[in-house]
């Protein structure tokens, strides 16, 4: 069984594209309503409610839990495989990913291993945009991973901090519209107009409107969407680590939330028209 977290429901975007490439594992979903948006929380927070929802991932079957949440793995990630998962009774059996990595490793080329700069690598010079919430953002952690790999790389950073909100709100397309271009001039503001020879989607809610970056961003500008960047790393992982999906796997998906299931069900269409319901955590 592989789990899937998130604060809310973007992770969904991610999990759509797993389950289309895992059609017989079994995946549990938990999206924690009770503490969303984590982005207004306090680190230490942060870090205590992702540890709480990984641990009932664990509880329930999950040996693999893929964080689906920029923030949760910005914050969270590193202090969860280095300080606690080591000492906890799941150390050795047990394991907890996020999606910055394999985002980074797509938008360099490098893999996640190789913290120092390798041919060709040293010699790119290309403009990388990342756009994503403000806490996100705010949390460096795509300018100092890319950097290690490609320092001669310039990345810069554009806080889209209403578009994730209208996006789950079902807001017109004008309107979401609006916003993805509004983002992107504030991006070419800090380029002197020079678009991003790639784009880094950084948040799941942004694959919604992929198709938006796309009309305002020009041909050569290559959008990075975490969904699929991130399932092609997965499928290499679990190629490689194969024990973690059990032997009697059935295709089975659990959703569940610490909020309330009826309503999050309702709000979790825009992600997924056709999705099962939630139940509580």
């Amino acid at each position: 069984m592989i789990g899937v977290f998130d604060s809310g429901l973007g992770g969904l975007t991610v999990l759509r594209v797993l389950i289309e490439r895992f059609k017989a594992a079994d995946f549990v979903y938990l999206a924690d309503h009770a503490h969303v948006p984590y982005g207004n929380s306090p680190s230490e927070a942060i870090v205590d409610y992702t540890r709480d929802c990984v641990e009932d991932l664990f509880g329930r079957g999950a040996k693999l839990v893929l964080l689906g949440c920029n923030t949760a793995t910005a914050v969270a990630l590193r202090r969860l495989q280095q300080e606690w998962l080591p000492h906890s009774r799941r150390a050795g059996t047990h394991n907890v990913l996020g999606i910055v990595a394999p985002t980074v490793e797509a938008a360099t080329q490098t893999p996640w291993a190789v913290t120092s700069p390798q041919y060709p690598q040293k010699y790119n010079t290309d403009t990388i945009g990342v756009f994503g919430t403000t806490r996100t953002v705010m949390s460096g952690v795509y300018p100092e991973e890319i950097g290690k790999r490609c320092p001669k790389v310039t990345v810069v950073q554009q806080v889209c901090s209403e578009l994730a909100g209208a996006i789950e709100e079902k807001r017109p397309e004008a309107h979401l519209e609006d916003l993805v271009r509004a983002g992107i001039a504030g991006l070419l503001n800090e380029t002197d107009g020079m678009p991003p020879h790639r784009a880094i989607l950084g948040c799941t809610h942004f694959p919604l409107v992929e198709h938006l970056f796309r009309k305002h961003l020009p041909p050569f500008t290559r959008i990075l969407s975490q969904p699929e960047v991130v399932s092609d790393s997965f499928e290499d992982y679990l190629a490689r680590r194969p024990h973690y999906l059990n032997g009697d796997e059935s295709g089975k998906l659990t959703l569940l939330t610490t909020g309330d299931p009826a309503e999050v069900s309702k709000k979790a269409r825009v992600f997924w028209p056709d999705v099962p319901a939630f139940g509580r955590a």
